[in-house]
């Protein structure tokens, strides 16, 4: 299998805990909560002990940037399953310590530009996320897909924590947005919650910044034309 890495990579530190090469085409891919706000420098400390048993292909710190321990072409030893690790990239995301483990925007926003790089480079131009666990591990992608799939599937973890779970739909259709596919809606269901309508714009983008400021980091305006 000839497969590339990511240019998105700020800083390496290949790890020993790894089977080379992986045993499968590359057809999901798996986001993790590191469980603290990190560097990509020490979350490679983390990994670089043989005794740790475990590493991820891509980590994404605090900051915003980007480390590689495990190569594309590498299994990373990462979510509780030898299947999944070997069909999956798998990523470790900076996040609070404490419940629901949040990533900080610029974390969440690389997580975005991440998978869709990831994407581009093995073919894809969808990226799915089935919200029922039987469901995905049973889908076969076609060949210009990807699949979410979760830690907590595999092993009895919070992992990727409840603010990232509650987003995979999310991170799913703005990476197939960016990625000039269609979106799909693989669980059949909707939900929109508006919170105001104005007719200027500097009140809309007041009410866009108090949601921020009390935790709503993902409130956005829409323009909407008579």
């Amino acid at each position: 299998m000839n497969m590339s890495n990511s240019p998105l990579v700020a800083y390496t530190k290949i790890s020993p805990n790894k089977n080379s090469p992986r045993n499968n085409v590359i057809d999901r891919i798996t986001p993790h909560c590191v469980v603290g706000q990190c560097t990509v420098e020490s979350l490679g400390n983390v990994f670089a002990p043989t005794s740790r048993q475990a590493s991820s292909n891509y980590g994404i710190g605090s900051d915003g940037r980007i480390g590689m321990y495990v190569e594309e072409k590498d299994r990373s030893w990462c979510s509780s399953s030898r299947e999944n690790d070997n069909r999956a990239i798998t990523i470790e995301c900076a996040s609070d310590i404490v419940h629901p483990y949040a990533f900080k925007d610029i974390v969440y926003e690389k997580l975005i530009e991440l998978c869709v790089d990831i994407c581009e480079r093995n073919g894809k131009t969808k990226l799915l996320w089935f919200d029922d666990k039987d469901k995905a591990l049973n889908y076969k992608p076609a060949s210009n897909e990807m699949v979410l799939t979760a830690h907590r599937w595999f092993a009895a973890t919070a992992c990727p924590g409840d603010w990232m779970y509650s987003r995979m739909g999310d991170l799913a259709n703005e990476v197939t947005a960016a990625l000039g596919g269609q979106m799909t809606n693989t669980n059949n269901v909707f939900y929109r919650v508006q919170v105001g309508a104005f007719n200027e714009k500097k009140n809309a983008d007041a009410m866009q910044k108090k949601l921020k400021d009390a935790g709503y980091t993902d409130a956005f305006v829409v323009e909407v034309k008579k």
